[in-house]
């Protein structure tokens, strides 16, 4: 894994944000709520021991325990120091990088499964578009992206977010420019549902790395192995 680059006044403004309202966004004894049901979708998809990448992990819960309390290897990747050193403590048996998803590097087909849920809407437009093929490249063939996205476009600020004494910033696409993003990384779409929330709402989608990855795969090794 590589990473580099400052982050933008936008990424560096969310990373603040984290990092003073950490406990007001999630207690370390949170349940599942609305995450459980994709959760428990997520899990069966999953071989013994997958490797999965939480991107925007935040404190690691509930997403990276529940994934680890089922004895898979979850790596999470967060922009706040506050949301590491608590997922960190939260769930030791996950590993987790304090740093910008657009400025880490993985091998290709390094997971099982890649989750981003609320995550992606705190990026730039053009760095969404860009991480999700890169997150393409990081799926084994038959891998798995859960994500929500926007619904409707909005790029906005929102001050005392939560209640609490910091500022937060969401950039979105509509739910319709989302499914071209992940068509052109090379990802099937198999599923788009909405997530209703306060009066509007987000998309999740479920897409996978696309199965005939493997025969050529396969094919290749076995080039290599001849020659």
């Amino acid at each position: 894994m590589t990473g580099a680059g400052p982050a933008d006044g936008h990424t560096d403004l969310v990373r603040r944000g984290y990092d003073a309202l950490s406990y007001h966004y999630r207690a370390d004894d949170a349940g599942e709520g609305r995450y459980a049901p994709w959760l428990a979708e997520l899990k069966p998809r999953l071989p013994a021991g997958a490797s999965v990448l939480d991107v925007g992990c935040g404190c690691g819960v509930p997403v990276a325990r529940s994934l680890a309390a089922a004895g898979h290897a979850v790596t999470g990747v967060d922009l706040s120091d506050v949301q590491i050193e608590r997922a960190r403590q939260l769930v030791p048996a996950a590993t987790f990088v304090r740093a910008d998803a657009n400025a880490v590097d993985f091998p290709a087909a390094s997971f099982d499964a890649v989750v981003c849920l609320y995550s992606l809407i705190h990026m730039p437009l053009d760095a969404q578009r860009r991480l999700l093929s890169r997150v393409a490249n990081w799926l084994k063939p038959g891998g798995w992206l859960l994500a929500t996205t926007g619904w409707t476009t909005w790029t906005g600020t929102e001050q005392n977010w939560l209640g609490g004494p910091a500022a937060m910033w969401w950039s979105q696409q509509d739910a319709n420019t989302y499914r071209v993003w992940l068509r052109e990384s090379g990802l099937e779409i198999t599923s788009q549902d909405f997530v209703p929330e306060d009066g509007g709402g987000h998309a999740l989608f479920w897409a996978r790395s696309p199965r005939a990855l493997v025969r050529a795969v396969a094919l290749v090794a076995e080039v290599r192995r001849r020659a």
